[in-house]
């Protein structure tokens, strides 16, 4: 038997099944037309950034969509948040198009095109520069096009979060301008005429130490304090990156958050003397969504192989790789999961819950203990609100795709 995560608290069941925003799986699938299907709590999401803002009252949040760019989402979370954070072209139009305001968009990622560029100068979104190329297109196609670019600058520190799950900072990175590089770029931005817009300092992800990420947040401080005085201007707004993990994984502990924001506080009071004037923002992604996604699947069939039992469901790695293993872990380990049809009953079998592909890497769970399950039972893996369907090789062997829908406060 192999452990796994713990199912997230908010979360509960009535009888045998499991709820999701108040409503059985059997009445969800019903009404999305099938499985495999994953559901968003949107009350999940609605409660973390009410979290976030009582623990960070004065810091503005920025929701990176690439960890979910469901167009309902997107709809209903620009509202409550200061701004939208994008990756490429294609994340830009999903925002536009869920009716965000192009002032309140930044744009990063190391492999702009030219006419990525230029849509984003001719809408007025914030360019998140990755490096002096980049700067030189950027101004060269304004001049063009005789409009302002709108320009920060990312930038790669020397320090990075200890014990982070991805890191993008720190050391030789594709990601953002060294910071001793940093000051005469931001010259070259405002003798060229661009408007600055400050600085982006992103260095790791899927961190659960407050402490790491306190350390973290004072070294950004400490390091936009010293660029803002080597530039002599004060940075309009400083990106301290974000960083927030949540917990997959068995013995994992919930971030303290609350910590965070008062170490954060005690930090900017007073305010460095070349920020004084800057806003602050943080930006998250999986933190905010990542809980409140659910991925429910059928049992297709149940084998047995040398004394193994095996569900095959009829969904899988090609719409939720991140739980497979294949996106990022080292040791493959397991996301939490249940059998969503018998939530009343115990755990009396080891199993492992595999997908329909023609593949061994396709494992949503490796022996893992659960009720007896048979053919049309439900799987759910939760943790699945972050880097699911967008993140995963959907095209893989002309499977159909997953379904997707919203509830607690989502159309």
């Amino acid at each position: 038997m192999k452990p796994m995560g713990a199912i997230p608290a908010d979360f509960r069941a009535e009888g045998a099944s499991l709820l999701i925003g108040g409503r059985s799986v059997d009445d969800l699938i019903a009404e999305a037309g099938g499985t495999p299907l994953f559901v968003y709590d949107f009350g999940i999401v609605a409660r973390r950034i009410a979290r976030f803002r009582g623990a960070f009252p004065s810091v503005q949040l920025h929701y990176a969509i690439k960890a979910n760019p469901y167009i309902p989402l997107l709809k209903f979370i620009f509202k409550t948040v200061n701004g939208l954070d994008v990756a490429s072209a294609g994340e830009l139009r999903m925002a536009l198009g869920a009716g965000a305001n192009a002032r309140h968009l930044s744009f990063a990622g190391p492999g702009k095109r030219d006419l990525e560029l230029e849509t984003a100068i001719r809408a007025g979104i914030t360019l998140n520069a990755e490096s002096e190329g980049e700067v030189d297109r950027a101004l060269r196609i304004a001049d063009r096009l005789g409009l302002r670019p709108r320009l920060a600058v990312r930038v790669n520190p020397e320090f990075e979060i200890k014990g982070s799950g991805m890191r993008m900072g720190g050391g030789a990175k594709p990601f953002g301008v060294d910071a001793e590089r940093v000051p005469a770029l931001v010259r070259a931005i405002l003798d060229g005429g661009a408007e600055w817009r400050g600085f982006h300092i992103f260095v790791g992800s899927q961190a659960l130490s407050a402490d790491a990420l306190i350390e973290a947040q004072r070294a950004t401080l400490a390091l936009a304090d010293g660029l803002a005085g080597a530039v002599g201007e004060v940075p309009p707004l400083v990106n301290l990156g974000g960083g927030f993990g949540i917990p997959y994984f068995a013995g994992e502990q919930p971030l303290d958050v609350e910590a965070i924001g008062r170490a954060l506080d005690e930090a900017l009071e007073p305010v460095p003397p070349s920020l004084a004037g800057s806003a602050f923002a943080i930006e998250l992604g999986r933190w905010l969504v990542g809980e409140a996604g659910v991925y429910l699947t059928r049992v297709v069939d149940r084998k047995v192989s040398h004394g193994k039992t095996f569900l095959v469901t009829d969904g899988g790695m090609h719409h939720q790789l991140a739980a497979s293993g294949n996106f990022g872990q080292v040791v493959r380990r397991n996301y939490p999961v249940a059998i969503a049809n018998r939530m009343d009953e115990s755990a009396t079998e080891e199993a492992s819950i595999v997908g329909c592909l023609c593949t061994p890497l396709d494992r949503l769970a490796d022996d893992v203990m659960a009720p007896r399950a048979e053919v049309g039972d439900i799987v759910a893996v939760f943790m699945a609100g972050a880097y699911g369907l967008s993140a995963s090789p959907q095209a893989f062997l002309g499977q159909p795709p997953a379904l997707e829908m919203a509830v607690g406060g989502g159309d």
